[in-house]
């Protein structure tokens, strides 16, 4: 699963929310939800595989953190998407600009009586 996708589950972009305000451990994630622990435990792993959080045991706990590489790859894919966008943008602000302004010709008649 892509990144993308991954953070169009709105229980998942919480804990991505929550991993920014620093590190967790499941247990203490798994808090924040009302589902079950293996509810959470799967969202955590589909994170995980889409790259955008890292795991790592400590004594008898998981602990989440974000992985900045993940995030890096969609901060780049988005300013692709930018620079495209900019563009065309800019160029059709130009030909808006150079268009003469649109004159009112008054009230058309559609030949229909009130």
């Amino acid at each position: 699963m892509n990144a993308f996708a991954a953070l169009a589950d709105p229980t998942r972009l919480r804990i991505v929310e929550m991993l920014a305000a620093g590190e967790r451990g499941a247990g203490e994630i798994a808090g924040e939800f009302a589902m079950s622990g293996p509810a959470v435990s799967q969202h955590l792993k589909v994170l995980r595989e889409a790259g955008l959080i890292t795991v790592r045991p400590e004594a008898q706990r998981r602990i989440y953190t974000l992985d900045r590489k993940g995030f890096d790859a969609m901060d780049e894919w988005l300013r692709r998407i930018r620079r495209f966008w900019g563009g065309r943008l800019d160029e059709l602000e130009r030909q808006l600009r150079a268009a003469p302004p649109p004159t009112d010709t008054g009230p058309t008649d559609t030949g229909e009586t009130p």
